[in-house]
């Protein structure tokens, strides 16, 4: 019974913190209800029983995601006002291309989770804790859509950093 309460508290909680996100004029408030709500969703993974997800969900999201969120928030500058011309350098038909590619991304794991399962022991056949289950589930089970998602991370990445510099 307290599982289900402390479930539905979290829940709604996570919630209402999306929602602020969103809704929120200030960006740097907007930054800090997604912190708010990574950690709630950490304490979610707590009341599984999926401490190792927790620590990873505050380590990896709350603190590294965020500051670099925070890190962009603050080199833009978002009170400027609109720019009147249009960049000659603006290069369309390679931003169709890409994302073309990453829409094909999205549809070979589309396909690929469609496919039925390998005949593989699966995760519940791991002997070990929690860490060595994720980790069996995370490079053989799900291996493709892992890379893939590293992938759109990278290109991500260097989206950025091409948008951050100035000049090429």
């Amino acid at each position: 019974m307290a599982e289900a309460i402390a479930f539905y508290a979290l829940s709604v909680l996570i919630l209402g913190f999306a929602i602020l996100v969103v809704s929120t004029r200030n960006t740097v408030h907007s930054v800090l209800f997604l912190v708010l709500n990574f950690l709630c969703v950490a304490a979610l993974y707590v009341t599984l029983g999926a401490e190792f997800l927790a620590v990873i969900q505050v380590l990896v999201y709350a603190g590294g995601i965020v500051v670099l969120y925070l890190f962009v928030v603050m080199l833009v500058n978002l009170k400027r006002p609109p720019e009147t011309h249009q960049d000659p350098r603006r290069q369309t038909l390679t931003g169709f291309v890409l994302a073309g590619l990453v829409l094909g991304e999205l549809v070979a794991i589309a396909v690929y989770s469609a496919l039925p399962p390998t005949p593989t022991g699966g995760v519940a056949s791991v002997q070990g804790g929690n860490v060595e289950r994720v980790g069996y589930a995370l490079y053989v089970d799900y291996l493709i859509p892992f890379e893939v998602a590293s992938m759109l991370l990278l290109v991500a990445m260097i989206g950025a950093i091409v948008l951050a510099k100035k000049e090429l």
